[in-house]
């Protein structure tokens, strides 16, 4: 039981149980029959799970050195060779969940797996470390389409909006273990930035996709985007002036601005 906890805990269980949710919805939201929300939620779990553990079976050594005794590998619940095999089993049984979709949508899929990986591996500490977030996110709206009977592109705004919320799920993410992370020499492009500028950025590419989620599929003539929009623009403005915390908590409230959006415009997905 002290080895499965650690499992759960070091596979980022809330962000891995929450992408899921999220794609398993708008996978229904889109039309998938049974079958196929079923095969999108079992590709999707594997894969984020793999994600998880890849991350922290490779950041190990830098959260023991950070203290972060949260970490199960660093509390000693569960070996970093164990997280390690987990994450290799998870990624293999990925592969087939995927293809299972059909082959151009599974491979838009391991698409964002094996960018997920490669920030793992080598992105995280490099000025690059914002793409594979972009990538990850983006290509989800087109595996879920290209799954359907007829293989339909995804519509660019969905694309576009789902890169902007995975750039500002990546600056939320980081904005809190800043000083960690460059202390134990985690220099990607957010930790170069610094605290300041990253509270500061990290709503706009969020608001930047509420705004497509919203405008694109209604027009400008429709009320709901400009209340979403305005919810959006509220949140963050008196994030800005409170300051500390306030930043990162309503880029998250934002952040379920943009994935109930995606949600409601499940029909309207394809372009």
């Amino acid at each position: 039981m002290r080895t499965l906890r650690g499992l759960a805990d070091a596979c980022h269980s809330g962000p891995t149980v929450t992408v899921t949710v999220l794609v398993t919805a708008v996978a229904v939201a889109s039309g998938r029959d049974l079958a196929g929300v079923v095969l999108v939620a079992a590709a999707v779990l594997s894969g984020q799970a793999s994600i998880g553990w890849c991350n922290d079976a490779v950041d190990a050594e830098r959260d023991a050195a950070a203290g972060r005794t949260g970490k199960p590998i660093v509390a000693g619940l569960v070996s970093a060779a164990t997280v390690r095999r987990a994450a290799l089993v998870a990624l293999v049984l990925c592969v087939p969940l995927s293809l299972a979709s059909g082959w151009i949508a599974g491979a838009a899929h391991l698409l964002g797996v094996g960018t997920a990986w490669a920030y793992d591996l080598w992105l995280k500490a490099t000025v690059w470390s914002w793409a594979p977030y972009m990538i990850g996110f983006g290509v989800l709206p087109a595996f879920v389409t290209l799954g359907l009977p007829d293989r339909p592109w995804p519509a660019w705004w969905a694309v576009a909006g789902a890169a902007l919320l995975g750039l500002g799920a990546h600056l939320a993410n980081v904005l809190p273990d800043i000083a960690g992370d460059l202390a134990t020499k985690v220099r990607g492009w957010p930790q170069r930035l610094g605290t300041a500028r990253v509270a500061a950025l990290v709503p706009l590419p969020l608001l930047a996709a509420t705004a497509l989620l919203s405008f694109c599929p209604y027009g400008v003539a429709h009320a709901a985007p400009w209340i979403a929009v305005a919810a959006a623009c509220v949140l963050t403005g008196i994030a800005l002036v409170k300051g500390g915390k306030a930043p990162f908590v309503a880029a998250i409230a934002v952040a379920a601005i943009d994935v109930a959006l995606l949600v409601l415009n499940g029909t309207r997905l394809t372009g």
